[in-house]
Order: C-alpha cells, then sequence, then structure tokens
C-alpha cells in the first residue's frame, strides 16, 4: 500500500455545458491510497491520514495536480510516422500516405519498434487507455498487445480486416481474417488489462462475406469490443452508398451485419441523419469525436447538439495523430523535420536507422527520434543537413545549439550526422534562430546579428 498527496481533480460525471459543480471533486490538499493496484481511497488528506498506518509510503507531488489517465476512444497505432500529414481528403489521404506506410508492417520488427514508441508517446501525453487500430498484418497486432502488456497498460485493439478496394499487399481474406481475428482474440481478450476489438476498417474494405465473418464473431464473442469507421467524409459516404445499394445508409450497412450494438465504437460519425443517430443511442453503440482529424483532412463538423439530443453516447478520439497535439511549432528542410513540443523537448524525423540525417531519399520509417541533452527550447529551424534550436536561459533568450552542422563550422566540432547538439558562437542572450542552406543567424537581444557557416 502507497498514498499519493497532491492537488487533485477527478470527474463522476459529464460537466455538461454550464460545467455542473457536481461532476467533479477538487481536492486542494489530496490524498490517493493504492492497494494491490487499485484505487482505495481518495479524499481530502487530513481526512484520510488519520487511518492509515503509521508506516505508508506517501509520495508528495508538490504543486503539481494529479488527475485519471486519459483515454483516447480512437487512434491508429501504424499512422505515427505519418502523423499530421495534410494537403489530402481522406480517400487521397489513405492512398498517398496511410496505405504505403502500414504495408511496413509485415516487417514484425519494425512494428515491435513503432508499437513501443506510440505507447511511449501516449504515456508522454498522459493518456494510459486506448482503442486502437492495428494493420491488416497479425504481427502488428501481436507486437502492440506484446508492448502494451509489458507496461501493464488498459488497451483494446485488432487487426483490421481488408479484403478489397486496397493495395493486394494490404488484403486479407474473409477467410483469413477471421481465422486471425478468432485466434488474436483468443490469446490476447482478457488478457492482463487488455482487451480486443473486432476491426473491420470501413464499409469501403470489406466485402459482404467479410462483414458478415465479423457479424460471426461478434456473436461469437459477445465480450469483444468492435471498432471501425462510420460516414467520415462525402465521397466515402458517396462510395459506400455504390457498394451497399440495399442499405438504407451507411449505418445501416453494419447494422445488417450484426455489428451494431453495446460495446461498439465508430469513429467520426459526422454525415448521418437523425434515423442513425436514434439507432445508434437505441443499439447502445458510441461515437468517436475526433476534432483534430475531422479538421485537419477537411471532413466536416461534428453535430455534437443532434448527437445529444439523440442521447448518442459519445467518446473522445484523436484518430490519425498519437502524441502531435503537444506539438507547438514545426520546421522543415529537404531531408528531415523537426518539432518542437511544449515540454520545450525536440524530436526530428527523416533519420536512417543510426539516427542521423537523411538523404532525402526517404527510404527510412520516419519515426521520430529525441534529440539528446536537449530541454527548455523556444525556437526551432530546420534547413539540409543540419538544424538549430534557441534554448531559453531565463526571459526568452538564451543560446543556440545545432546539431548535424558541417564539422567546417567554427566550434562545432566533428557532429555530422549526430543528434546531440552543440553549442554555437559562445553568446547566451540570442531571442530567434534562422538557419539556410550552409549557414545559420541569430537575432541577438540588443538587437545585433551573429551569423555562422560557409
Amino acid at each position: 500500500m502507497r498514498a499519493h498527496r497532491g492537488a487533485m481533480l477527478h470527474f463522476r460525471a459529464d460537466p455538461g455545458a454550464h460545467a455542473d459543480p457536481a461532476s467533479f471533486e477538487f481536492f486542494a490538499d489530496g490524498l490517493l491510497v493504492v492497494a494491490a493496484g487499485r484505487v482505495a481511497a481518495l479524499g481530502p488528506a487530513t481526512e484520510l491520514l488519520p487511518g492509515l498506518p503509521r508506516d505508508i509510503e506517501i509520495i508528495a507531488h508538490g504543486d503539481n495536480i494529479l488527475i485519471p489517465g486519459f483515454v483516447d476512444a480512437h487512434i491508429h497505432y501504424p499512422q505515427t510516422d505519418v502523423m499530421a500529414s495534410g494537403g489530402r481528403q481522406l480517400l487521397d489521404w489513405l492512398k498517398d500516405y496511410t496505405f504505403p506506410t502500414e504495408a511496413v508492417f509485415a516487417n514484425s520488427a519494425h512494428a515491435r519498434s513503432v508499437a513501443e514508441f506510440f505507447l511511449d508517446e501516449l504515456l508522454r501525453n498522459g493518456t494510459t487507455t486506448a482503442m486502437v487500430f492495428c494493420t491488416v498484418h497479425r504481427g502488428s497486432v501481436e507486437a502492440f498487445f506484446q508492448a502494451a502488456a509489458a507496461r501493464n497498460l488498459r488497451m483494446v485493439a485488432g487487426k483490421v480486416l481488408m479484403d478489397r478496394n486496397c493495395p493486394q499487399d494490404l488484403r486479407d481474406t474473409a477467410a483469413s481474417g477471421e481465422r486471425d481475428s478468432r485466434e488474436l482474440i483468443e490469446s490476447w481478450h482478457d488478457k492482463g488489462r487488455l482487451k480486443y476489438a473486432i476491426t473491420p476498417r470501413f464499409a469501403v474494405t470489406s466485402s459482404e462475406a467479410q462483414l458478415q465473418s465479423a457479424g460471426r464473431l461478434a456473436r461469437e464473442f459477445p465480450g469483444s469490443l468492435i471498432q471501425s469507421h462510420l460516414a467520415e467524409n462525402h465521397a466515402e459516404v458517396a462510395w459506400v452508398k455504390q457498394l451497399f445499394p440495399q442499405a438504407r445508409s451507411y449505418l445501416d450497412v453494419y447494422d445488417r451485419y450484426g455489428l451494431l450494438r453495446e460495446r461498439t465504437v465508430y469513429a467520426h460519425c459526422l454525415h448521418l441523419d437523425a434515423t442513425d443517430r436514434a439507432r445508434m443511442a437505441q443499439a447502445g453503440a458510441a461515437a468517436a469525436f475526433c476534432p483534430t482529424s475531422n479538421l485537419q483532412l477537411g471532413s466536416g463538423l461534428f453535430d455534437l447538439s443532434a448527437a445529444a439530443a439523440a442521447g448518442t453516447a459519445l467518446v473522445p478520439g484523436s484518430a490519425h495523430v498519437a502524441g502531435v497535439a503537444s506539438a507547438t511549432a514545426v520546421s522543415t528542410a529537404e531531408d528531415h523535420a523537426c518539432a518542437l513540443f511544449s515540454d520545450g523537448t525536440v524530436r526530428c524525423w527523416g533519420k536512417n536507422d543510426q539516427g542521423q540525417l537523411g538523404d532525402g531519399t526517404r527510404t527510412s520509417r520516419l519515426t521520430p527520434v529525441a534529440v539528446r541533452g536537449l530541454s527548455g527550447v523556444i525556437q526551432v529551424s530546420a534547413a539540409p543537413g543540419y538544424t538549430c534550436a534557441l534554448v531559453d536561459a531565463g526571459g526568452g533568450s538564451g543560446p543556440v545549439k545545432c546539431w548535424g552542422a558541417p564539422s567546417s563550422w567554427s566550434g562545432v566540432g566533428p557532429s555530422h550526422g549526430t543528434l546531440v547538439p552543440v553549442t554555437i558562437g559562445g553568446f547566451n542572450n540570442a531571442i530567434a534562430v534562422s538557419a539556410g542552406s550552409g549557414i545559420a543567424c541569430a537575432l541577438l537581444s540588443d538587437r545585433t546579428v551573429e551569423c555562422w557557416g560557409d
């Protein structure tokens, strides 16, 4: 048994539009008692402390506020490497970014690497539970569940089912998809804190035979969850209508095959009518509300008022971005890109497997690599072959540090191709930095400019 002491906030119900004070509890000096991995007590420290053993370990959290972990009801872990890729609507985005990225997950080592990084990023951003899409590859599911189990996380995930209207190397069959899903359910569902979700990607990429097989799985394993996409994009909705002319609506496609019940989460749900919303509420299914993705891909706006009026259960989801919500700035070059996060750290991608700056061929995976020994960054600027960051030493100014820079730069040393920053110039009062082709310049607090390079 141990206890955590500090300010604590948790919600007992949906606060609604008017922040109902009965919906949450806040303890300025709270105590959270944990026994055998479960919450044993929560309340004001002055009330709980007298009843605890004298030798109980108490962890003080200072001025921090403790809250329960966040829950993300819709996210794709294989899309970590294309997070925030824009400039496309849904169907083109899948073709140009998502499907090529997911094809690499046939490599189990790659799947393990991305799963580890993805889960660490979720935890770094406070998300402790998520409902996750893997890829069509069975190995991608195994890798994800293994990584989640090693961290003792509550995770829901499933193998994507796709047997048409997608690249050949991402297709299963109705029979193989059902077989793999059944075996994965038997191996992982309710193992520790893990749950399995039957996962047809969306109606467009599953034949009637595959949707029938998914329905069979749902009946055979009533404790499993179901997840898919629903009415995200106008072109997608029109395509579904062509493929399933007998169905009244997109939702009706899933309903006909036994894929609409409690423990079902449909992502996006933007373009529904009143009949669909009422049917979802009646069935006990939930809609995953994904505003970041909806706006990024220009899919549309979710009608919160209509969903609430129909009694549709709502859960938050991020969809196509993992951890990107904490990025505050990004800078791109021909061969790489770097993002600055709200905690003052920097991560770059476009590297080869040794963590070096790429050569522009984009042949390696695009998993961001953390820049070692760097924190407190307030600005980052990327140029071909190298990157420079401005580090806050107080008052919004400080030194400039660069990495991957030409070794001919004075004071840099032979650091080309590494992700270890080297301090530049000897000054400590820069307020802005800009990197270009072979040169970088800093604006100093006295309004003078210092430049270095070839």
